[in-house]
């Protein structure tokens, strides 16, 4: 059996471009699960880390735009149509936390801004602006 059949098909599947937008959805969704498991098992705990959540909204929007353009296809399109939302608001959600985290300089460890001893080394946190954010 020949992976390219004589009449174009590769596997068996007739490819086009809309195919292969809708497979790079589909990677780009199936691997986010790769993605979180990882950072979790490198932390020893779950983890869900911000390339996942870019992962989901490239991959969703990619399948929403195959749904309304190839597929045509109510189900489908609803599928995909508002996935984008948390997904973006878990991104905004994300950029500011990090920007409003602090980092403790004695041991390094990642601090609200809000606390005056690091929750690890319970060395006091500098919070002024003389370098107590990294």
């Amino acid at each position: 059996m020949s992976l390219l059949s004589g009449d174009g098909k590769f596997l068996g599947v007739e490819w086009n471009t809309w195919k292969v937008i809708g497979w790079l959805g589909n990677v780009a969704f199936f691997s986010r699960f790769f993605v979180q498991w990882y950072a979790s098992e490198k932390q020893k705990r779950v983890v869900v880390p911000v390339a996942f959540w870019w992962l989901s909204l490239v991959g969703s929007i990619l399948l929403l735009l195959y749904a309304l353009f190839y597929r045509r296809d109510s189900v489908f399109i609803f599928a995909y149509a508002f996935t984008w939302i948390p997904y973006i608001r878990n991104l905004v959600i994300h950029s500011n936390s990090a920007a409003e985290e602090l980092k403790c300089r004695a041991c390094g460890a990642p601090s609200a801004v809000t606390a005056r001893y690091c929750a690890s080394c319970g060395v006091p946190i500098d919070t002024g602006k003389s370098g107590g954010a990294s």
